[in-house]
């Protein structure tokens, strides 16, 4: 399905440019064809075949845009590692993916498995170097819907990254899903998440069927991309929600021209309401949601012509294609029904779902609901309008004098308060109630952070008492996992350094 992709968008765009490398070099949609079949040819040239996984472990680029396409003209899988990871963490994704070669940036090989290490390229001719057959072409795949095509892993923030795998056929329906049978439909956008994470890797070939072009950002940061929105007049901001907020709070925010910007898509995961409402406020620009998970595929969603409130209060509704229940967490094979304000376990099924975890039958099983359905770990309720609202993550949730509390939706009040840039609540350990909630909060400004007792008083009249965080840490900035999103451990581990260094975190 990628290759075929690939070759009808250089048949279509030819020398129009696709991506613009950080250094400012262009590859056009010719160039990806071509220089992907040389690097097919020259990967089958030292081993790889039909089936066989090969590992990339580059930063986001054209060396990793290419590696993958011209692993798939093979027939062969794609395990992405994010190169941010540590050392040891990426030991263990190898370990899960068993690849029969290891395509590195240099000093990121594995002496365990075949390495290729290729430097970073300055120019079209330099991409895959040490791999690539100069003028030669691979020979074409017969259409195969089953053929995987990738392993996406997930976090491994609470355990062993388990590795999901997808085919012809996934990638397939989600292009078919964002796009329909349109082409050319332009933009000019940037990209700011790891390749090796499920947006990159799934949502290539409708880039490709787009004909826009792509600004790549080896490593993301929120005044080079507030640059890169004015320099080169982009009309998309796409990211995980920690990236809008982070661009948002920087102090020379309004001093750019970010007049070109007409689209913003959030996902990777929820939206706090003050976020999409500044977000859209200060961008000038419609907001559109995206909810899912690495096993899902595709998911939820709101719409640029919804009415604001759809992303202020919820994720949206299921999108084309996408079946949506809510279960018992304890019994997942039970449905809770659709009941305003029944809470379940979010369940999704679709075509875009994983075929399973990669070489794991037992995290499969549990993966799955008996009828199909994967389970997204996160739980939440659907309003009188039918859209889903995020609770929190069952995992997350915590249980205050019997009472259950869900992070999230503490996090979605006080993300409007005005001297909160950023929050997360977790728990911690109390000898009466059991546990109680500790808010993490960023400041709006450094000098002047919010009190426990002033947030007690904002949060008042919005939840229950027992919903109310009893303690408050003061941080610089939240955690970030190499996924870009909130590391809970990481302010675990603050809330009891806290605890220990004053005999309570306020």
């Amino acid at each position: 399905m990628l290759p075929a992709t690939v070759g009808e968008a250089a048949r279509r765009f030819g020398d129009r440019t696709a991506y613009v490398a950080e250094a400012g070099w262009t590859l056009s949609y010719a160039d990806i064809d071509r220089v992907s079949d040389e690097a097919a040819v020259g990967l089958a040239h030292v081993g790889l075949g039909h089936g066989d996984v090969a590992a990339i472990v580059l930063p986001p680029g054209p060396d990793f845009l290419i590696a993958y396409i011209a692993i798939a003209k093979l027939g062969a899988i794609t395990a992405g590692v994010n190169d941010r990871l540590s050392a040891r963490e990426r030991e263990l994704v190898l370990d899960r993916a068993e690849p029969r070669l290891v395509v590195a940036a240099p000093g990121f090989g594995d002496e365990r498995f075949a390495t290729v290490e290729c430097a970073p390229a300055t120019g079209v001719d330099q991409i895959l170097a040490p791999l690539r057959r100069r003028g030669e072409t691979p020979a074409l795949l017969p259409a195969d819907p089953d053929r995987d095509v990738a392993i996406i892993f997930t976090s491994g923030t609470t355990g062993v990254p388990k590795g999901a795998r997808y085919g012809n056929r996934q990638l397939a329906f989600i292009t078919h899903a964002d796009l329909g049978d349109t082409w050319d439909t332009g933009g000019r956008s940037f990209t700011g998440t790891s390749f090796a994470h499920l947006g990159f890797v799934t949502k290539l070939a409708g880039n490709l069927r787009r004909g826009g072009v792509q600004f790549m950002m080896t490593r993301w940061r929120a005044d080079d991309a507030l640059a890169l929105l004015e320099r080169e007049r982009l009309t998309t901001v796409a990211g995980v929600p920690t990236q809008l907020a982070l661009m948002l709070r920087r102090p020379d925010f309004d001093r750019y021209d970010l007049s070109s910007v007409a689209f913003i898509v959030a996902g990777g995961g929820p939206i706090t309401p003050g976020l999409a409402e500044e977000a859209r406020a200060r961008f000038g620009a419609r907001l559109a949601t995206r909810y899912s998970c690495t096993e899902a595929g595709i998911g939820l969603g709101t719409a640029f012509d919804a009415p604001d409130e759809d992303a202020v209060v919820s994720v949206g509704r299921p999108l084309p294609g996408v079946s949506l229940s809510l279960r018992d967490p304890d019994d997942p094979d039970r449905d809770v029904g659709a009941g305003v304000g029944t809470i379940g376990e979010v369940c999704l099924r679709s075509g875009a779902c994983m075929t399973g975890y990669w070489h794991d039958p037992e995290a499969t099983r549990a993966a799955f609901t008996a009828d199909g359905f994967v389970r997204t770990g996160d739980l939440g309720a659907l309003d009188d309008r039918g859209r889903l609202r995020l609770v929190g993550r069952s995992k997350e949730m915590y249980v205050r004098g019997g009472y259950n509390v869900y992070p999230v939706e503490v996090e979605a009040a006080l993300s409007s308060h005005p001297q909160v840039a950023a929050v997360a609540v977790v728990p911690r350990a109390d000898p009466v109630m059991g546990e109680v909630g500790v808010a993490c909060v960023v400041p709006r400004d450094p000098g002047a952070p919010p009190t426990l007792g002033g947030i007690r008083e904002y949060l008042g009249g919005a939840l229950a008492a027992y919903k109310v965080p009893e303690s408050i840490v003061v941080l610089e900035a939240l955690p970030l996992t190499a996924g870009e999103k909130i590391d809970r451990r990481a302010l675990g581990d603050a809330v009891t350094a806290a605890v220990n260094d004053h005999g309570a975190a306020d």
